[in-house]
């Protein structure tokens, strides 16, 4: 008689599902731990700076950018790569953007199921970030010209002037308004007025580099901060506008013109004392208009 001995070894643990549950396990505690650095911040650039981290235990990038139809970010450091694979974000069939990768070789299947599972972590994180950029966006520009604000000028101008003590260079700043804009308001309508602005608002973003800014105060009122400003910058710039006045139609048409007050920031500067003196510029300038136009 022959005799059938069965192996029982129950410290055997082995087994295809087994195996399967430690990778799915594994897959939701890395999802979870991205998802809690993710949440950890509101701000685009370092939400791009976290996600990066995590990527970057899949494919090896030498890029990497976001853009969608208000916003463009690109993460720090990036560089030109030989092509760049772009991924296309939804949640819920709804456009967050596309997430692009800078990559000089090509990314393996099992490295692309690794992207879209971190992708659709990113997501919720990625569209609450978004909507507080826009909600900050509107909190600092102003709403009639799409300009900077008031209050984004002083954070603009501190920072500003803090890079350019660090790397001794030299910061302009241009403080303007209209001359005789109330008449214009009184005469033709706060409606011609608010086209007015607009068209001197678009002067003014003509009129000066991507890497320069420009603000409206309120009323009449308008800056430009210079960055990186060489000698004749500020120069440049008010020959700039005093030329586009006269050839913008509109502006033309109601004969406006405008005062501007011009400084350069000196290393005993503080914010206050650089308005100031840009202010004062403003004032005089406004004063020898008022008195050739008076002999006029």
């Amino acid at each position: 008689m022959q005799t059938l001995n069965i192996l029982d070894n129950p410290t055997s643990s082995f087994h295809a599902f087994n195996a399967l549950k430690n990778s799915a396990d594994a897959y939701s505690k890395n999802n979870s731990s991205l998802l809690e650095q993710l949440q950890t911040t509101l701000e685009l650039d370092k939400l791009l700076d976290i996600f990066a981290m995590e990527a970057a235990r899949y494919i090896n990038f030498c890029g990497l950018y976001f853009k969608n139809q208000t916003v463009s970010k690109t993460l720090r450091g990036s560089r030109k790569a030989k092509q760049e694979r772009q991924f296309e974000l939804k949640l819920n069939d709804e456009f967050i953007g596309t997430l692009s990768y800078g990559i000089n070789s090509p990314i393996s299947m099992n490295h692309y199921k690794d992207l879209q599972r971190i992708h659709q972590v990113i997501l919720y994180p990625l569209k609450n970030a978004l909507q507080y950029h826009q909600a900050m966006q509107l909190a600092m520009h102003d709403s009639l010209t799409g300009l900077g604000n008031r209050r984004y000028f002083d954070e603009q101008l501190k920072r500003a002037m803090h890079n350019a003590n660090r790397h001794h260079a030299q910061v302009g700043l241009v403080l303007g308004d209209l001359n005789k804009f109330k008449a214009i308001n009184d005469t033709y309508g706060h409606s011609t007025g608010d086209q007015v602005l607009k068209q001197f608002a678009n002067i003014l973003r003509s009129c000066i580099r991507d890497s320069d800014s420009v603000f409206r105060f309120g009323g009449d009122e308008f800056a430009i901060i210079v960055e990186n400003a060489s000698e004749y910058a500020l120069d440049i710039i008010q020959s700039r506008i005093d030329n586009a006045l006269k050839t913008n139609m509109l502006l033309a048409k109601y004969q406006v013109s405008c005062s501007l007050g011009t400084t350069f920031m000196n290393r005993a500067d503080n914010v206050q004392s650089l308005f100031e003196r840009a202010d004062q510029a403003l004032y005089r300038q406004k004063i020898n208009i008022t008195k050739r136009l008076s002999i006029v």
